[in-house]
């Protein structure tokens, strides 16, 4: 069952009622747009130490940011949101607090993490559970499992290195659990819909790991335990909460890109509208091109105000889409291509006489594609109206001034290396109504 509860302080003085939220439980997200109160963030730790020019390309990095800086930029971008009345909770806090619940569920963890990171030879899956078990901290047994491991961290047998193909191939400095160097980039292992979650099977072997996170916050923290499950990450297809935008409490748009498949849009819808508790009846489904710049939907394509959206000029010719709602029968679904304009499309889903697109770069094609590579697209709103985005982006940004915006600008140096903005580096918990 999908419970939450909510705690109020009332203090009051000769002139205003002031309400509190003190504390918020659960998930409450029915809204890209609604004034943001909680989110999870990953600040970058030392899993980005361990990215190198050989491995790039299998942990989706284009460079390695330096990790100083990155943190600076990352606290920066958490103070933004504090200072605008945002609660910040971080993914490694949550987990330590589920590893301190009992030594039975910290057990759980570790031999699920072992087994997932591919580990098969028995030497070292007992010398990995070994040395992690012996943190006795929680969030530093956590923070080394998004780190990675290296061989001559562990204490293997005696003559193990002299007798190993591996390490005399390799050398002892090998790394036998690889880093998770994307987790600050939140957005993607799982999404709030509604009072709901789906937890995901992301697209690439490097960054289905990182689930892992979400499985045991949701399975057991005493906040999300109740939450209701939408979406398992033992399912075939692949899905990422970028790809994910909740645009009113009955109306999902979900893109069809590089990182999220139509079966797995199709099972989500089945799986929430079978749902007794799940108020979404219709998804759009939008299908973008399905490329590396455009990996997910909230790259080329967010919402910003009540009818304003951002929006990558270059999605709009080849755009699809499809409107996705329950079928007669239980089980089945009714789907139809759409043949208006986005406009018109998202007018109609949000209740609105018109929406306006505001394109990034102003439209201009070399300036678009610059500002949306380093994230012009990818807006937080925090509140209608009121964005967090990257400083760098300034003529885009500047655009948004122009049509009334609030913009609030974080330093992106570092950050953007990875290829993603404020929203992907951030999973909302609770939006208020």
């Amino acid at each position: 069952m999908c419970t939450f509860a909510v705690h109020f302080k009332i203090s009051i003085n000769t002139n205003t009622r002031h309400y509190i939220l003190l504390s918020m439980k659960g998930i409450h997200v029915t809204s890209e747009i609604k004034p943001l109160k909680k989110v999870l963030l990953h600040r970058p730790g030392r899993e980005l130490l361990n990215l190198t020019p050989d491995t790039l390309g299998e942990l989706l990095f284009d460079d390695i940011p330096y990790l100083k800086v990155a943190e600076e930029e990352h606290d920066a971008f958490a103070q933004v949101l504090r200072d605008n009345g945002v609660e910040v909770v971080y993914l490694e806090d949550l987990m330590a607090q589920v590893l301190n619940l009992s030594t039975d569920i910290r057990k759980e963890f570790l031999l699920q993490f072992i087994g997932e990171a591919g580990i098969c030879a028995s030497k070292y899956k007992e010398a990995i559970y070994s040395f992690l078990n012996g943190f006795k901290s929680s969030k530093e047994l956590v923070l080394k499992t998004m780190e990675g491991i290296y061989l001559n961290e562990l204490t293997l047998d005696p003559g193990h290195a002299m007798s190993s193909l591996a390490a005399m191939v390799r050398g002892e400095n090998r790394m036998v659990v690889n880093p998770m160097p994307n987790l600050y980039f939140t957005r993607d292992p799982f999404e709030s819909i509604g009072t709901g979650v789906g937890i995901n099977r992301m697209y690439s072997r490097t960054r289905r790991r990182e689930t892992i996170y979400g499985d045991f916050i949701f399975k057991y923290h005493p906040d999300f335990k109740d939450v209701e499950h939408y979406y398992s990450r033992e399912c075939p297809f692949r899905i990422e909460g970028g790809d994910v935008l909740n645009l009113n409490e009955h109306t999902l748009a979900i893109g069809i890109s590089q990182r999220t498949e139509p079966d797995a849009i199709e099972q989500l819808a089945k799986n929430i509208f079978s749902n007794e508790h799940a108020r979404i009846d219709t998804i759009l489904a939008i299908h973008i091109p399905e490329t590396r710049a455009f990996m997910h939907l909230d790259t080329v394509f967010t919402q910003i105000d009540h009818d304003k959206f951002m929006v990558h000029p270059g999605i709009l010719g080849p755009l699809e889409v499809f409107k996705v709602m329950p079928g007669k029968r239980d089980g089945e679904l009714s789907i139809t291509r759409k043949e208006e304009t986005l406009e018109e499309i998202l007018a109609e889903a949000l209740g609105v006489e018109h929406v306006t697109l505001i394109k990034c770069g102003g439209g201009d094609l070399i300036t678009a594609e610059r500002e949306q590579w380093n994230d012009g697209s990818n807006t937080l709103c925090i509140a209608p109206g009121k964005v967090i985005v990257y400083e760098r982006n300034d003529v885009t940004n500047a655009i948004l001034r122009d049509k009334g915006l609030t913009v609030l600008e974080i330093p992106s140096s570092e950050l953007s290396r990875g290829r993603g903005g404020p929203r992907c580096m951030s999973m909302p918990l609770w939006r208020e109504d």
